[in-house]
């Protein structure tokens, strides 16, 4: 990652410490709104309308705080039981999945220490920034020269206005602090707030089998569609052409005879047609397992990927040995959509890919300098990334800021193949 990429992540992760540090504000009162709805919940229609207000607040508020960890790379899944029928709205049964639920606890359980710890973490972050900010616009200064007196930081203002300027280097030094410290920090908390908010073991296994359904869902549907375009390429492509060839060369064959010059010339558009055939059909081959990967390997395959790229793109990769085919296939078509999007929607000078592989798991990470604002909810692209790994129990986070820079993380459980030689 460059330099400037470095400072636009740290801005980001100080811009996101203003935001969580002021969510942890609404901490303290949502958490009072819903101990109220609990003791008034036996009260009919007041209790129980309060109750379910209260508990959607608590739900909105963990969600927002989760989305948050999953776009600075901590991701938390929702653990939520599925709710009874909207039209039981209020009942006995209604109730009891707010109160039996585990995550329900968990998170009023977190209300209170995550607004103590974000807090207190955003609150570092926001001093380093507030001094560097200070001492880089000369504050000092200004307010020397305004005859008032300023304590600032390790430095104090003592009557000679050269010992304000000390303010800029001191700024400086605080503000680099801040960029380095604020995406640690911003970690820190959302690791912190994963204690809490991410799902039981009962609750992961609930998941588990409902992410087990839905995977099979998708690699089904995705296995069906796959062989419907093969058949379609098939069809309208080489098969139809050679056909084409076929008649071709039946209509030489009568030709032969009677009028040798237009049966060469029908012979060379055989020839001519089979050979369009052929490429076609490479082409088809490449789009369902490339030669580069079969021969190369998922590293040899995408930096062949990344020359035939517009934006110049960096490639680094510390495989021990080659993976199992169907997981190279997959992790590779998901960096080949992830650089095409890239390719076409981030305006991005440069871009980088990396590969690493460490206890049984494979991480690849996409990244660019374009101007970011990626979301999974606005188009297909990401999805199909994470339907296409989904299927090996693999996971995607995106981090992309306005301004960027934009980063793809994908994780596959994996193992390995063959040993590299």
């Amino acid at each position: 990652m460059t330099l400037g990429n470095r400072i636009r992540t740290g801005l980001s992760a100080i811009a996101d410490s203003f935001l969580v540090t002021g969510l942890a504000g609404l901490n303290v009162p949502v958490l009072a709104v819903w101990l109220t709805g609990l003791v008034l919940c036996p009260v009919p229609v007041l209790g129980t309308d309060l109750l379910n207000v209260a508990t959607s607040v608590v739900r909105w508020r963990a969600n927002l705080e989760r989305r948050l960890a999953t776009r600075a790379g901590v991701p938390i899944r929702r653990p939520y039981h599925p709710p009874p029928d909207r039209r039981e709205l209020g009942t006995r049964r209604w109730l009891r999945w707010i109160i039996t639920d585990p995550a329900t606890w968990r998170d009023m359980a977190w209300l209170l220490p995550g607004a103590l710890i974000t807090t207190a973490l955003g609150l570092v972050v926001l001093a380093l920034t507030g001094y560097g900010i200070a001492g880089v616009t000369l504050l000092p200064l200004w307010l020397y020269i305004s005859n008032l007196w300023f304590g600032y930081g390790l430095y104090w203002p003592t009557g000679n206005h050269e010992e304000a300027w000390l303010a800029l280097p001191q700024g400086l030094l605080l503000l680099a602090i801040a960029l380095v410290v604020a995406p640690l920090l911003r970690r820190t908390a959302f690791k912190f707030t994963r204690l809490f908010l991410a799902p039981t073991a009962a609750a992961e296994l609930r998941l588990r089998v409902a992410h087990l359904t839905l995977t099979r869902a998708d690699a089904n549907d995705a296995q069906a569609a796959e062989l419907r375009r093969i058949e379609r390429d098939l069809h309208d492509g080489a098969q139809a052409r050679m056909v084409s060839v076929g008649m071709t060369i039946g209509l030489a064959e009568r030709l032969v005879r009677r009028d040798p010059a237009a049966a060469l010339k029908l012979l060379a558009e055989a020839r001519a047609s089979s050979t369009t055939a052929l490429a076609e059909l490479r082409d088809l081959v490449r789009g369902i397992h490339p030669p580069a990967l079969a021969e190369r390997g998922l590293e040899g395959a995408v930096r062949a990927l990344a020359v035939s790229l517009p934006v110049r793109t960096d490639v680094t990769s510390q495989l021990p040995s080659r993976l199992d085919t169907p997981v190279e296939s997959a992790v590779y078509f998901a960096i080949a959509e992830a650089l095409a999007n890239m390719s076409r929607h981030s305006r991005a000078g440069s871009a980088w890919v990396t590969i690493e592989y460490a206890d049984g798991t494979l991480v690849a990470q996409v990244g660019d300098d374009g101007v970011g604002g990626a979301d999974a909810t606005r188009g297909t692209g990401l999805h199909g990334i994470e339907r296409r790994l989904g299927a090996f129990d693999g996971t995607v986070a995106i981090s992309s800021p306005p301004g960027g820079p934009t980063v793809l993380t994908m994780e596959v459980p994996c193992g390995l193949s063959s040993p590299r030689t």
